[in-house]
């Protein structure tokens, strides 16, 4: 396990416990869109950013994974998760803008609710592509900013410091949709939705999956 590249000692407990604290909302949200996206991805998988372990639910008994998570405190939370649904997990404390795999090495990379929070998404989506083996799925659900001169996404902006500051870099209005447009996949199935939500700023979703 490589030395974590996140360790705030606030923000990144904080973080940790608000995700283990809002898993299961988050299964009812997301999660039969999960059990349809995740049925191919095939036994060697790269997850980016898998937080406390939301997704081993989702995953086949067996599963293979290779977690990129940079927050140290969200480590052993995402441990016990894969050991209670029997995912074969290596945890890597590294960002996804410089994953150290090998190249066309993965059968797929999956990525939920982490493409906002990233630095660069353009440099994480090629990175995601050069681990993919030729015809590998990267599968995404992902909050995205609102259409722009809309009331929400005049919220998003104007919410998007303290947000970013408290979730380590999440940003509500990010145009994640126009970055996996551009991203160079061959094959490119994305759906848009909105999910009820008290927190009405990270509404508007999308999910779907590219081909290499």
């Amino acid at each position: 396990m490589s030395e974590a590249t996140h360790d705030h000692p606030i923000r990144g407990r904080f973080h940790a416990w608000f995700l283990s604290a809002t898993a299961d909302w988050l299964d009812q949200v997301h999660g039969e869109r999960k059990q349809r996206l995740f049925r191919e991805l095939g036994s060697r998988i790269v997850e980016l950013g898998p937080g406390t372990g939301a997704n081993c639910r989702h995953y086949p008994a067996g599963s293979r994974v290779i977690g990129i998570e940079p927050n140290l405190h969200m480590h052993e939370r995402l441990a016990r998760s894969a050991r209670e649904h029997g995912v074969a997990l290596e945890i890597r404390g590294l960002r996804g803008e410089r994953l150290d795999l090998e190249a066309d090495s993965a059968d797929a990379v999956v990525s939920t609710l982490v493409l906002c929070s990233v630095d660069d998404p353009a440099r994480v989506l090629r990175e995601a592509l050069r681990v993919l083996r030729p015809g590998g799925r990267f599968v995404f659900i992902e909050h995205v900013a609102a259409p722009e001169d809309t009331a929400l996404r005049r919220l998003q902006n104007a919410l998007q410091p303290p947000w970013t500051w408290c979730f380590e870099g999440c940003r509500p209005n990010r145009d994640t949709g126009a970055a996996l447009a551009e991203a160079g996949f061959s094959k490119l199935e994305m759906e848009t939705f909105r999910i009820r939500s008290a927190f009405v700023h990270v509404s508007p979703h999308i999910a779907g999956w590219g081909i290499k």
